[in-house]
């Protein structure tokens, strides 16, 4: 379930014999411009709170992102990440006939799987860099029953715009959409793509603050849906799901528009220059992204862990994505970090593909 995420850095680490701190991370595909500021200084302020038990429920905090997303509060629940929810639906929504959208993460699979699930999949194809055909995913879905849709995708970076999206959604009001919007927040203008606005009632919706804020560690995420279907969730909760640093956390972030924006501006630009820094790379072929993180396959004989093997001698960690369904072991991810960095890389990756 675990195994192969990016962000191993301390296994590289110590594989290395030098500490996490001489490791640059391309690997784990958080915001690259850090936590916000004033965040760690916050939590430092109220860390005696851990002294008592959280919120159970985190009510709280569910009605301040609710009333931050122009919601109710009853259309949201705030959870340990989002991986608690995945991990929640196929019991809760008593999930039988999955179809996964891919190649993309593995807990949606996982989730199904844990519950003696088989899911489907339809693979978006190489040669459409990865886009999904919304007609043929449509195509497949008389017998399915719930569809995981990852939009952006991870690892491919490829993203739905909103109407095409709906569109999809509307015309099967029998089949249930969970959409993953974790990276959305890097996209430009995010809350106008995202299905927190669709009024169809068949639509779940996961938002990570993970990602866009930098704190994996903390663990927090949400689901918003309609009414009836999160009462459907509320019988498989566990009590105090979201830790008390968590909840601090998710009530500073919520405030945290303008920091948002910046960080998404800030990876359109890098980006560009990133893969500008590539170009007539023949060893590699880079695939369009919408987001801060981007899938390369590699030409020639040269393999994924060959690659990652080389970077980690010079201390920079790359994402292999040989594991992902529907990838083979020339794919590898990228994810973008501070300008100093992402030079380093390009610089890096054109000195051994060059060679």
């Amino acid at each position: 379930m675990i195994q192969g995420h990016g962000g191993n850095i301390y296994e590289v680490a110590k594989a290395l014999g030098c500490s996490h701190g001489e490791i640059l991370d391309m690997s784990s595909n958080v915001s690259p411009l850090g936590m916000p500021p004033g965040l760690k200084a916050m939590l430092e302020k109220k860390w005696e709170e851990v002294i008592s038990l959280p919120e159970v429920d985190s009510q709280d905090l569910s009605a301040k992102f609710a009333a931050s997303m122009g919601l109710s509060v009853n259309q949201v629940l705030a959870g340990n990440g989002t991986t608690e929810f995945i991990y929640t639906i196929p019991l809760a929504l008593d999930v039988k006939n999955p179809l996964i959208v891919g190649p993309t993460y593995s807990d949606y699979a996982d989730s199904c799987r844990a519950y003696g699930v088989e899911p489907m999949f339809y693979m978006a194809r190489e040669e459409n860099d990865f886009q999904p055909d919304l007609n043929e995913i449509s195509s497949r879905l008389t017998h399915v029953d719930t569809v995981f849709i990852c939009n952006p995708n991870n690892p491919t970076g490829q993203f739905i715009p909103a109407e095409s999206l709906v569109m999809l959604i509307e015309a099967h009001p029998g089949v249930r959409f969970v959409v993953d919007e974790s990276y959305l927040p890097f996209v430009p203008d995010w809350e106008t793509q995202s299905m927190k606005n669709a009024e169809a009632r068949n639509v779940i919706v996961l938002h990570s603050f993970s990602k866009i804020f930098a704190i994996p560690g903390l663990r927090l995420g949400f689901l918003i849906a309609e009414p009836d279907v999160i009462k459907s969730f509320k019988p498989y909760r566990q009590p105090w799901s979201v830790n008390r640093l968590a909840q601090l956390a998710g009530s500073f972030l919520v405030r945290q528009r303008v920091f948002v924006e910046e960080v998404a501006q800030f990876v359109g630009k890098e980006r560009e220059v990133f893969l500008a820094n590539l170009q007539g790379l023949d060893a590699l072929v880079l695939f369009p992204s919408a987001v801060h993180f981007i899938l390369f396959r590699l030409k020639g004989d040269l393999r994924a862990n060959d690659l990652f093997t080389l970077m980690c001698e010079h201390k920079i960690l790359i994402r292999d994505c040989s594991n992902f369904h529907g990838l083979s072991d020339r794919f590898i991810r990228i994810a973008l970090k501070t300008t100093e960095a992402n030079k380093a890389c390009a610089g890096l990756l054109c000195t051994l593909l060059s060679s």
